[in-house]
């Protein structure tokens, strides 16, 4: 069910132009019927210290020139290295991922590699969902 709702979420944000404000997630709610009770958590924040630490925790390892996704893999000496990204899209499966992760695992074990950045000329694509 949250895979629904993420795609939900997604699809009025990203392709239907829908800020990620209440209404939007009430709708979404909505969308792949769950209850509307669920807002009553609207402003809880319970877990708003584990993610904070979590997130910090990314940036440390990647540095403060980037946002989020952050992912960290072995590099060549099996220290960790940790990059921006991926981003992709649409998301890639099974032989294409598998080319994508090895190739990840390949800048990641040259020592010194620290970017490769095109424009994005196109919005996210969700069609392979």
């Amino acid at each position: 069910m949250l895979g629904a709702l993420y795609t939900a979420l997604g699809t009025r944000i990203h392709n239907q132009g829908a800020g990620p404000g209440k209404e939007t997630v009430a709708a979404a709610l909505e969308d792949v019927g769950l209850p509307g009770s669920l807002m009553e958590h609207w402003d809880s924040t319970p877990y708003e210290p584990e993610l904070r630490a979590s997130h910090k925790e990314g940036i440390e390892k990647v540095g403060q020139e980037v946002g989020t996704p952050v992912i960290a893999v072995p590099g060549a000496d099996g220290e960790e290295i940790a990059f921006f990204g991926p981003v992709v899209t649409p998301a890639p499966k099974g032989e294409e991922a598998a080319r994508l992760w090895d190739g990840t695992l390949a800048v990641a074990s040259v020592p010194g590699f620290y970017e490769i950045k095109r424009t994005r000329t196109k919005g996210p694509d969700f069609s392979n969902l």
